[in-house]
């Protein structure tokens, strides 16, 4: 394509990321349900269009006005299905794009008891948030099928990086948050939020037909020990250890549901089949 038209859903931090990338090479447009947002959106170079994931009747200007779609908003808190993407697609299905690239989540593969894992992993998604991420590939792959769109779904980790929002581990060491001892500990996987916009820019121009993609870094890092890592890095203490009965006692359900899952992650055809060279391999360099 001479100038890619690239429609971006969901343009929060890793969005304005990949804006950041492509605004002098690439039309790009965003929806945003916030009005407010509408002039940080035109200012940072792309072309800001209302509409929300919630209210169908909104979304129909989007067909056709891409040539290629990055859909990064996440499902709605509740219900079993991902209504946002039903919605969303049903729109799009009027003039399908060429490409659509969806950051999903490595939660659709639940506890794996922290074996090293691959995209042919099983799904076992053991949260309501990550089988609504499981529904919403089941929707995204059908569509590509029925549609000729080429449809990427990238697996993401935790997201991190210096200059995130509550995307730097610096705040919960401050917090005095405990982690873990070892004897409990679980794997935790991670990438830079700067490598996972690139990996998306890469998906949208080399992702093969309805192919899954793990999007993490190298590290294979139990969750104590990352956090020993930042708070060496960042001159703070290192947090507490506490047993898994005393985290039933002192941590609220969300916490509890993440370290109820372990997993070491293969990142194979994230550096075969999209070829990205990772700028941060761990969160060593990253931090």
């Amino acid at each position: 394509m001479a100038t890619p038209r690239l429609l971006i859903i969901g343009c929060g931090d890793v969005g304005l990321r990949v804006l950041k990338m492509l605004t002098r090479r690439w039309r790009v447009l965003a929806l945003t349900s916030h009005a407010g947002r509408v002039c940080a959106l035109r200012d940072a170079g792309a072309v800001p269009l209302l509409g929300n994931l919630d209210e169908p009747a909104t979304l129909r200007r989007l067909a056709g006005l891409a040539d290629l779609v990055l859909h990064l908003a996440p499902p709605a808190r509740d219900g079993g299905a991902d209504e946002r993407t039903r919605h969303l697609l049903a729109a799009l299905a009027h003039k399908p794009p060429q490409a659509l690239v969806y950051a999903s989540t490595t939660g659709v593969y639940g506890d794996c008891g922290g074996a090293f894992i691959d995209e042919t992993q099983p799904l076992n998604p053991m949260t309501d948030r990550a089988a609504r991420r499981v529904d919403a590939e089941a929707q995204l792959r059908a569509f590509g099928r029925r549609h000729g769109t080429r449809v990427s779904l990238l697996r993401v980790p935790g997201i991190y990086a210096r200059d995130r929002e509550g995307g730097h581990p610096r705040e919960r060491l401050m917090r005095g948050t405990p982690v873990l001892c070892r004897e409990d500990d679980v794997f935790t996987n991670h990438i830079h939020a700067d490598d996972l916009a690139r990996a998306c820019v890469l998906a949208l121009l080399r992702g093969l037909p309805q192919r899954a993609v793990n999007v993490c870094d190298d590290s294979q890092l139990l969750m104590g020990d990352y956090f020993d890592m930042a708070a060496e890095l960042g001159g703070l203490p290192r947090p507490e250890r506490i047993t898994r009965g005393e985290a039933a006692e002192r941590m609220g359900a969300m916490a509890l549901s993440f370290w109820s899952e372990s997993r070491r992650i293969g990142n194979a055809r994230l550096k075969r089949e999209l070829r990205l060279a990772l700028r941060y391999p761990t969160p060593k360099e990253g931090l």
